[in-house]
């Protein structure tokens, strides 16, 4: 049961997430400018490393990309978690 509660859930993780990234980059002038520093930090790095090099840059980038789409799941759910137990815990002290 648990992981097909999780497997429905992971569009909508998917989709709130990408709605967040969309929030924050409209809303957030920082994390706009950072996020465009970044990315010319990589293109600079990208360019500067012989041809063969680049192949290894890009598997190491595929491969942070996937840890990070991994932990925004877990802080997700991890977050729902504690929203429900809060729930819980207000509703049981309140009687």
């Amino acid at each position: 049961m648990k992981e097909s509660l999780e497997s429905l859930a992971e569009p909508l993780i998917r989709t709130r997430l990408e709605l967040l990234y969309n929030n924050l980059s409209q809303t957030q002038p920082d994390y706009t400018q950072l996020s465009k520093e970044s990315d010319q930090y990589f293109q600079n790095i990208r360019q500067a490393l012989p041809e063969q090099l680049n192949q290894i840059l890009f598997l190491y980038e595929d491969t942070q990309l996937s840890m990070q789409t991994l932990l925004e799941r877990e802080i997700y759910l991890q977050g729902f978690r504690d929203a429900l137990q809060l729930m819980n815990e207000l509703h049981i002290n309140s009687f």
